[in-house]
């Protein structure tokens, strides 16, 4: 049996666990003895990538040997994943306009949800976004303002956050990349400025003579290799591992209460239909399409660009859904860009830590589909201004916020604000953002890998 099958099974028995557990009770023996194990592997993961990325990417410097080169190959990195950004931005908006999510709420929730916006508006001393004021509708005298959209208190830490994070400079993210303590960037996980220390020593590398660092050269591959090691060692238990977690995070959710999962869903159906089927579109179509138009002159078709593409990706795939991270997946994807999907290390070893990074393609669609969906919970209409407000927000966000902790989180709370809408509504699809977290970490680890394959192609170095 293929490890990735192994990690569906795992998938699909911790779903039956968590399911099964609400009836008999046993969540909390779930959260005592079962949650622990997938907060271990995820922290052995994390463990790796941080030394993996560090050697790594001063060893695919040291092979590249031309400071061109990677001021090449990272120019055109950071174009195809800013454009695949912006391209998730515009499809969630288009199908959060067709689909209208929000407009499944019933008029009279809908009438009291902008009510209590207005009531939020007026303390604030702020405009309404579209011009108008339900409150002074005659037929509305009788309604209450429902204040649901004030009870933001348990996410008054990350609106403080978001705030402070859009006051300040538009250059601020390139200040965040330099670090002052190397040290202190391991300690606290700090990815963007880890890369630039391996930037800057593998460049510092490639400019002195290859006889005088022959031995520095080698003690970073084989410590390179180590680390892959390590991966493949921790992956052996992942199948348990992601048992584990899918048992406990649907656990959390639905508590010993069964009905709790099927009210979150029937609640929030269509909105999670509609972010998951514009995921499903960049996955499925999307990236595909990007490879494609770049090996089609190899004798690809679509088709077989699209089963190469997923069928090698799989366990990095299945193993971002249980994790949610793309920091703790990149050990993973990395072997699977270099073995599988046959992208040389030169470029493996830079793109993806960079991506894993600053490419926030199913993180942005979604934030795109949220926005509308709580402005349609509200009665709101947003112009086509606002709405190109928000991408350029959103695009701008995801380069920005990369090193922020609940940087998805976060970055809707920037989106939200840019168009004058409460940051406290992210507490409303708060309680299914877990569920739609690990749906959308997919589509990152997708679009790093589908980036990698067309940079190598480009420099010559993919073997497919």
């Amino acid at each position: 049996m293929k490890l990735h099958t192994k990690i569906v099974l795992g998938m699909i028995l911790g779903i039956l666990w968590a399911v099964a557990s609400t009836y008999w009770g046993g969540a909390g023996f779930t959260e005592n003895w079962l949650a622990p194990f997938g907060t271990i592997f995820i922290n052995a993961l994390k463990l790796i990538a941080i030394p993996l990325v560090l050697f790594s990417i001063i060893d695919g410097v040291g092979q590249l040997g031309d400071p061109k080169a990677l001021g090449r190959i990272g120019g055109k990195a950071l174009g195809l994943y800013v454009g695949t950004t912006l391209i998730a931005i515009l499809i969630g908006l288009f199908l959060a306009n067709m689909t209208q999510p929000g407009s499944f709420v019933s008029a009279d929730q809908i009438t009291e949800n902008r009510l209590g916006f207005e009531a939020w508006l007026h303390s604030e001393n702020k405009p309404s976004p579209d011009g108008i004021w339900w409150s002074d509708r005659p037929e509305n005298a009788g309604y209450s303002a429902n204040m649901e959209a004030q009870q933001g208190a348990a996410m008054e830490d990350k609106i403080v956050a978001a705030r402070a994070e859009a006051g300040r400079g538009p250059l601020a993210f390139l200040v965040d990349m330099v670090p002052s303590n190397i040290f202190l960037a391991f300690n606290n996980s700090l990815m963007l400025q880890v890369i630039f220390f391996g930037l800057f020593f593998g460049i510092a590398l490639v400019l002195l003579p290859k006889g005088d660092t022959s031995s520095v050269r080698d003690f970073m591959k084989q410590m390179t290799h180590i680390f892959i090691k390590m991966v493949e060692m921790v992956m052996l238990g992942a199948p348990f591992f992601v048992f584990a977690l899918m048992a406990s995070t649907l656990t959390k959710l639905a508590g010993n209460e069964p009905g709790r999962l099927v009210e979150l869903f029937s609640s929030f159906g269509v909105y999670m239909l509609t972010v998951v089927g514009g995921l499903a579109f960049m996955a499925l179509f999307v990236y595909p399409t990007i490879v494609w138009l770049s090996v089609r002159r190899k004798g690809y078709s679509w088709l077989k660009v699209f089963k190469f593409l997923h069928q090698n990706l799989r366990p990095a795939q299945l193993l971002a859904f249980s994790t949610s991270s793309s920091a703790a997946t990149l050990p993973v994807t990395m072997e699977c860009v270099h073995d599988d999907l046959k992208v040389s290390e030169e470029i493996s070893q830079f793109t993806l830590p960079v991506g894993a990074t600053v490419n926030m393609d199913g993180t942005s669609l979604y934030q795109a589909i949220a926005v509308l969906f709580l402005a349609q919970m509200h009665g709101l209409d947003l112009s086509l201004m606002q709405e190109m407000t928000i991408v350029f927000t959103a695009v701008m966000a995801s380069i920005g916020a990369a090193a922020i902790p609940s940087a998805g989180l976060i970055m809707l709370i920037m989106v939200l604000e840019a168009v004058g809408l409460n940051p406290a509504w992210i507490a409303i699809i708060f309680p299914v953002d877990r569920i739609l977290d690990m749906c959308r970490t997919v589509i990152n680890v997708t679009g790093d890998a589908s980036v990698a394959i067309v940079v190598a192609e480009s420099e010559g170095q993919w073997g497919g």
